[in-house]
């Protein structure tokens, strides 16, 4: 899924100003840095595998569809636990469902350094993204009740911040230590399982989870999801996630591996450079979440942005000059799916009533997902059957056009009318 949605929370004002404060610091700032202290380890956990790529190729002797393969099957493990870790935190408590899958998603993190053969590897890999799957839903639910209304969306904001320093930590923190320390591809992984579970345990000890009061709802679910599945503007939006996710997730598996390979970048620096995607992404997405907040509608940015995102796509594989594909690489960054994620999450709740964002957030979040299952082992198999990643860049900006012209029928509309109607 895409993973930075700012589900809204029931909670009323009250319950959100009412968490604890320790040595005059509220509650719900603890809460806000060790959620996206949380996002940075689950996103760098997703990257450091990235610039060790060939080292793991070679030690086991794979292809590039086996390569593929290990991403594919972590990602899937962690969208098959989404929905039942936000239903099981809800009935039996968040942290009790967040907390012990945090623990394991560090505990499998250096297990993954610790294996001997691909098959011990892929189990690994399956289990972190079990561990992983707990953390969504039940970490939403619980800041979306202690952050108080009117700062909301800003707490939401710097929580998903996290996923983007994690994709810079993990690439950085993976080709410094593998080959500038030169302590091999293993010692990555060790590195980040001691922060993680470090992170596990605070999050335990310091948030602070409301007792769960009993629903008052009285629609079904089932005719909530049947209402948000025959909405036009929805369904067009979750086609854009899931093009806009390829992309990105062909970049996050790849990317170093290709700078590598393909393009002779020593392995010190890969990292430094395939991380600018992430941080070029924070300015870019600040400014056009605040543009479209601004021009109150959505498309009109899609049209804009995702042209573009394309374009930069096509030049990295295109063009021969190394800083002329670093430059596209920043544009990619700064225009492509870290920056569109927050028009589209906009977009979803301006479509969505209020009594079914969680339902309208899941469907998204499983749909993006969905799209970082396939194109890992996808991109494998094309580099395998052309001999090149090259190939990738192109199909990528291609599925992102579909998702534009599938955007271009869709009609903005106003958070109130839809308000009116629920």
């Amino acid at each position: 899924m895409n993973e930075q949605v700012p589900i809204e929370g029931r909670a009323s004002a009250t319950a959100s100003t009412a968490a604890a404060e320790k040595g005059g610091i509220p509650g719900w700032w603890i809460t806000i840095f060790l959620f996206w202290l949380g996002w940075v380890f689950m996103y760098a956990d997703r990257t450091v595998l990235s610039p060790v790529m060939q080292d793991i190729q070679t030690e086991f002797g794979l292809n590039g569809t086996e390569l593929g393969l290990i991403s594919s099957l972590f990602f899937l493990a962690y969208a098959a636990l989404q929905i039942p870790a936000g239903i099981l935190g809800d009935r039996i408590g968040r942290k009790k469902v967040l907390v012990p899958g945090f623990l394991l998603f560090g505990v499998f993190t250096a297990v993954s350094g610790m294996v001997k053969t691909f098959p011990q590897l892929i189990a690994a890999r399956i289990v972190t993204g079990v561990g992983e799957g707990t953390y969504y839903g039940p970490q939403y639910g619980i800041s979306s009740e202690q952050i108080p209304q009117k700062y909301r969306s800003l707490g939401s904001a710097i929580i998903n911040s996290g996923m983007a320093f994690g994709i810079a930590l993990g690439l950085m923190m993976s080709s410094w230590v593998a080959y500038t320390l030169d302590l091999g591809w293993r010692m990555p992984f060790y590195v980040l399982a001691v922060l993680t579970m470090i992170t596990g345990l605070l999050i335990w000890v310091l948030v602070k989870e409301h007792p769960r009061a009993k629903s008052a709802e009285g629609t079904s679910q089932g005719s909530s999801f049947k209402s948000l599945i025959k909405n036009r503007n929805l369904l067009l939006t979750y086609l854009m996630v899931f093009c806009s996710l390829f992309g990105f997730f062909m970049i996050l598996t790849w990317l170093p591996y290709y700078l590598q390979t393909e393009r002779g970048i020593p392995a010190e620096n890969i990292g430094n450079i395939a991380s600018l995607v992430a941080w070029v992404s924070i300015p870019g997405g600040l400014l056009f979440a605040h543009i479209s907040d601004r021009l109150g509608k959505r498309r009109p940015l899609v049209l804009v942005l995702v042209p573009i995102a394309a374009i930069s796509l096509v030049s990295i594989a295109f063009l021969d000059d190394v800083n002329q594909m670093i430059a596209a690489i920043c544009v990619y960054g700064f225009f492509g799916k870290l920056a569109l994620d927050p028009v589209l999450i906009a977009n979803v709740a301006d479509n969505a009533s209020k009594e079914s964002y969680g339902t309208a957030f899941g469907i998204f979040n499983f749909v993006g997902m969905s799209s970082s299952i396939l194109a890992p082992t996808i991109a494998g198999m094309i580099a395998d059957a052309t001999g090149s990643l090259a190939a990738n860049f192109y199909l990528s900006a291609v599925i992102l056009i579909v998702g534009m012209l599938g955007m271009m029928f869709m009609k903005d509309v106003r958070k109130s009318a839809v308000e009116k109607e629920s």
